[in-house]
């Protein structure tokens, strides 16, 4: 095992007193080709590329003699201090901080980010990255090769955002551009790079603190409290299938949240999918009524929250759509039937509905029965593909009994759910 471990961050400026120390007595340094280049690393010390920091660090604790980690930026925020310290290492580090390359950023941009999500994109969680910035106003991304700017771009096709894409941050070859999303494949970009991602409604769930902020990222206390808002914030009555029991039993069961993608299919009023972005998911809200759509988006602004608006019958107007962590089936998104078809078939990979099962109705009064043979959609198990489905169909109160009643039994409705995840 290494006798010393030191991990410096870098950000550009002269490295410390602290750090030339580190790097005198070192046997061993690693980093990218930049670090590898600074003439402070010493001549004899074995040099090794930074690529997989799972490797290096078995590399280390296999060292005899003093060690030098390089990372640019601050090397505990996303760095590589967590995978150092991993128990299957039993490293101990010291570290050298520096300016975080997210704080570089928002500096050269002159913007705050207290108020900023930051979020990490590689090829395993850019659709979720992606996702963070379709319902959020503010967002960091950290980027990575093949996870980039341009691929951020692609996957924000529908949703208009800002990009200011800061690259090689703290060197000669530093550059700040602002573009707008759907400009950014148009380039080749250079790593590493950030890219602050800004946009997106401005209302009340965003404006509604004012003073100092308490806590990084969105204030929870700007939010109104409940899962579910009462008809009344709406505008006035909702249809039987959107009441605020029923919509709260929907949310419990999905549980939607930052990073995932809702779909909403026959959307209504727009009220779930307001309240599921209001958890922090992104929504894309599906109903083949332009005045469904319109409402929608009106209460969407109203709330200061972003939804992607599709009008259209489904299952033809889900084919192109970004993959869904979860989906709620309606009563507005068109009746028609999904029969062996996939809602996105590249967006799937490979999920399939169970065929001759595939019609979507809406929701029916307690006693009305489905046809033989028509049962609504569902995702097969595909736990080989990385999938989990479910299909729940439960009871829920259509309406409140009248004021005063005291023996009226409330109308039910059966409500189906329909869900999967990529574990």
């Amino acid at each position: 095992m290494a006798d010393r471990v030191t991990v410096i961050g870098w950000d550009g400026s002269p490295l410390t007193a602290a750090a030339c120390s580190a790097l005198a007595a070192a046997t061993l340094v690693a980093g990218a080709p930049h670090h590898l280049a600074l003439p402070e690393v010493p001549e004899r010390a074995e040099r090794i590329r930074l690529g997989s920091v799972a490797l290096a660090a078995r590399r280390i604790a296999g060292h005899r003699g003093t060690a030098v980690v390089f990372a640019d930026g601050d090397p505990g925020f996303f760095g590589v201090v967590r995978t150092l310290r991993d128990p299957e290492f039993g490293l101990e580090v010291e570290v050298v901080p520096a300016v975080s390359s997210v704080a570089a950023a928002f500096a050269r941009a002159g913007m705050p980010w207290d108020d900023a999500q930051v979020v990490v994109a590689h090829r395993r969680t850019l659709r979720r990255a992606v996702n963070v910035c379709r319902a959020h106003t503010k967002v960091a991304v950290l980027t990575s090769p093949g996870a980039g700017p341009a691929e951020l771009g692609l996957l924000m096709e529908g949703v208009h955002r800002t990009f200011v894409i800061c690259e090689e941050l703290g060197t000669e070859h530093e550059q700040v551009t602002v573009l707008t999303s759907d400009k950014a494949a148009d380039r080749t970009w250079r790593d590493p790079n950030v890219v602050i991602v800004m946009g997106g409604p401005v209302g009340p769930m965003v404006t509604g603190v004012t003073g100092e902020g308490w806590i990084a990222g969105r204030d929870p206390s700007a939010v109104a409290r409940g899962w579910t808002l009462p008809a009344e914030a709406y505008g006035g009555q909702l249809g039987e299938g959107e009441t605020d029991l029923l919509r709260a039993a929907q949310l419990a069961r999905l549980g939607p949240r930052v990073g995932d993608l809702v779909w909403d299919i026959g959307c209504g009023s727009g009220a779930f999918a307001i309240e599921a972005a209001r958890a922090g998911a992104a929504v894309i809200a599906v109903d083949r009524d332009t005045q469904a759509c319109t409402g929608t988006d009106s209460a969407a602004r109203s709330f200061g929250v972003h939804l992607q608006i599709v009008q259209g019958d489904a299952p033809h107007i889900l084919e192109n759509l970004p993959e869904p962590d979860v989906v709620r089936v309606g009563g507005g998104g068109g009746g028609g039937r999904l029969r062996g078809r996939r809602p996105a078939s590249a967006a799937h990979r490979g999920a399939r509905l169970d065929p001759g099962r595939g019609r979507v109705d809406r929701p029916r009064p307690d006693g009305a029965r489905l046809p033989r043979g028509v049962r609504p959609p569902a995702v097969r198990r595909t736990r080989h593909q990385g999938l989990d489905g479910d299909r729940t169909q439960r009871r829920v109160p259509a309406q409140r009994p009248p004021p005063g009643a005291r023996f009226l039994t409330p109308r039910t409705v059966p409500v189906i759910l329909l869900s999967y995840c990529a574990r």
